[in-house]
């Protein structure tokens, strides 16, 4: 029988990453990459001393039911909605998370995605391989919405939010932003950014990007009355959380032209998607990709190892989320 401590990773990671883990620890794993129910992830939980997990996976009171030697739950994601840290506090149960090594990936994708949704680039597509292109035409082909020059409104200005406003600055956008608090006076200067109200940005904005957390205030922060702020020709991006936007009212203001289109890479309740939505021409839709590059998929693995060694080995994790259950 192994003397080596025990772990699980609650879904697939790269076979190399699996290798070296297994040197040190005896890893309960899941390369079939199946989703576990929630009696599945009690049961393994239950057996070890630390967990490598998704946002697939929920740790709650109930997860944490029968944890005897667990130390650990380290997130493979900047979010963590899917922990309730007081339950793991309660638990003594650190929790960890795996900031910055995501950022301008994730950026990147925010950006590509407004693009995409502003020049109706998937639309478009669509279009050609339908055979509805037959002539070039001015007036007749798809119209999009020009970038450069516009103004872009951030709601959450953490380091993704940024990172997005960084990059508009090189399309000569106006960028304004909306956030539980205002950033620094040297943070808006190197963003180009300006400080408003949910309302004025909703109201102003050519292009609404949403980059804030999920916590249950912010559920539903985009419903149908801020829909109603924006205006017609303006462009809702979705890179935060499902659950942000209120899916079925998006889903009726595209259908009715209330706003002109939408890019989302998050949805309530996924991996569903909201049936209406799927109805809509003037959508963008991605699986939750943001943060999808080989690289960025890697360091945030070898973070949340990191958080995960520090912890086993009595250390402080680098990304601690609970600190006050950390004992020196």
């Amino acid at each position: 029988m192994s003397n080596k401590p025990k772990i699980l990773v609650s879904r697939a990671i790269f076979p190399d990453q699996l290798a070296q883990l297994e040197k040190s620890f005896e890893v309960r794993f899941n390369q079939a990459d199946q989703v576990l129910t929630p009696v599945e992830l009690q049961k393994e939980l239950s057996s070890v001393v630390g967990a490598l997990v998704t946002g697939s996976e929920r740790i709650d009171a109930s997860a944490l039911l029968n944890v005897k030697d667990l130390k650990i739950v380290a997130n493979i994601a900047v979010g963590y909605n899917n922990f309730d840290v007081p339950a793991m506090s309660a638990a003594a149960v650190m929790a960890t998370n795996t900031p910055d090594v995501l950022t301008d990936t994730t950026a990147d994708f925010g950006f590509a995605l407004l693009m995409a949704t502003a020049r109706r680039i998937s639309e478009s597509e669509h279009w050609i391989r339908n055979g509805q292109w037959d002539k070039w035409s001015i007036v007749h082909n798809p119209l999009g919405m020009d970038l450069h020059h516009s103004t872009i409104g951030i709601i959450g200005m953490g380091r993704i939010g940024q990172g997005i406003a960084k990059r508009a600055l090189g399309f000569g956008m106006k960028v304004i932003y909306h956030n539980r608090s205002r950033l620094s006076e040297a943070n808006e200067k190197a963003c180009g950014a300006s400080y408003v109200s949910k309302e004025e940005l909703l109201r102003t904005a050519d292009h609404v990007v949403l980059v804030l957390p999920y916590t249950p205030q912010n559920h539903h922060t985009i419903g149908a009355s801020e829909i109603a702020l924006m205006k017609p020709t303006a462009t809702l991006i979705n890179i935060a959380r499902g659950g942000i936007v209120d899916d079925a009212a998006l889903a009726k203001a595209l259908q009715s032209g209330k706003i002109f289109a939408a890019g989302l890479d998050v949805f309530e309740g996924e991996p569903q998607v909201h049936p209406e939505l799927l109805k809509c021409n003037n959508i963008v839709l991605a699986p939750h990709i943001a943060s999808a590059t080989e690289k960025t998929r890697r360091a945030m693995v070898d973070l949340a190892v990191e958080n995960l060694r520090a912890a086993l080995d009595g250390k402080k994790p680098p990304s601690l989320i609970n600190t006050e259950v950390f004992k020196a």
